[in-house]
């Protein structure tokens, strides 16, 4: 296994934003590098516990080594995300101070080119799993779906204007067994004068392939509510964004969760009797300093949104029949 060069991003407004209590207990659902993770074991006392989860192997191992020095206050799981109710039951635990999640591709897995998730080489596998152990790689989703699911989830996923056109050429070029044969088909399928603005062609539907194998929004979509009820009182939901369907989805849940009423509204009073689980942190989301933007070209796109856990009677004020 090559080198782990992981790049946290937005290092410190997460840590900030995750206000880390010395002896509570975190989690980072998507481990990585432990950029992230080991910043917030180092701020945990002896009764303090993090506990890491992610569902790539070689993360796994390049995070043990990575917070071997805090190996006191660290339990490793490997897993998804999306079963973090399952694996804090696992472990004992019903409640937790804070959770991270930092979506999308990590550096490690971009920068291995046989992991397939680059489109800057072209002599690589399409495979794109961030699950080692799923039997389905990108290959299989670009050689078995339909033109018309490839299009649609070119189109929506990647936001790309020319997805009829790949989708089209994908299938007519079946099989693919390469990112240089995706690549090539991208190239041929996008006009020359849209090709030499806007970056690689390649990147949009390089994205919108891997979210569709790894059910990236789904799985998000389907956890938000499950982790802020996993949240103490005070307890904290960091989540890192890179695409727009992404921030829209966590922005959607906040929300819900914030103002959580069903009456119609004209009604004068509540009488669903649903309850205001907290507030997002900041009404727009936190976006990289000009020092990162400048230092690390993956903080780009980052959208950082934060839930705080907040039911007594004591937290911030809300209008939870906000429509």
């Amino acid at each position: 296994m090559s080198e782990f060069r992981h790049y946290p991003v937005m290092l410190h407004e997460v840590i900030d934003s995750l206000d880390i209590k010395p002896d509570g207990i975190y989690v980072d659902g998507t481990l990585g590098g432990a950029g992230h993770s080991s910043e917030i074991a180092r701020r945990l006392t002896d009764g303090g516990r993090l506990i890491g989860i992610d569902q790539d192997e070689d993360a796994i191992h390049a995070a043990t080594e990575h917070l071997a020095p805090f190996a006191d206050r660290v339990t490793i799981v490997h897993d998804n995300y999306g079963n973090i109710a399952d694996v804090l039951a696992d472990l004992g635990i019903a409640g937790v101070d804070g959770i991270l999640l930092d979506l999308g591709v990590s550096s490690y897995q971009l920068d291995t080119p046989d992991r397939g998730f680059s489109y800057r080489t072209d002599d690589a596998p399409l495979d794109m799993r961030m699950n080692q152990e799923s039997d389905f790689t990108a290959a299989d989703l670009l050689n078995t779906y339909s033109e018309k699911d490839l299009a649609r989830i070119i189109r929506d996923y990647g936001e790309e204007k020319f997805a009829d056109r790949i989708a089209r050429n994908i299938v007519r070029e079946r099989p693919l067994e390469t990112t240089g044969d995706l690549n090539r088909i991208i190239r041929e399928s996008i006009p020359e004068k849209f090709r030499r603005k806007g970056g690689n062609p390649s990147k949009r539907t390089f994205q919108a392939i891997r979210i569709e194998l790894n059910r990236e929004l789904t799985v998000l979509s389907d956890t938000v509510d499950t982790m802020i009820d996993l949240l103490n009182e005070d307890g904290r939901l960091a989540i890192i964004t890179f695409h727009s369907l992404e921030d829209r989805i966590v922005k959607s849940h906040y929300r819900k969760e914030e103002y959580p009423c069903t009456c119609p509204p004209d009604f004068p009073v509540c009488v669903c009797g649903n309850i205001s689980k907290g507030y997002e942190l900041t009404r727009k989301p936190i976006l990289p300093g000009d020092k990162e933007l400048g230092e690390n070209k993956r903080s780009k796109s980052a959208k950082l949104r934060v839930f705080v856990r907040q039911t007594s009677d004591t937290s911030q004020p809300v209008d939870h029949r906000k429509h």
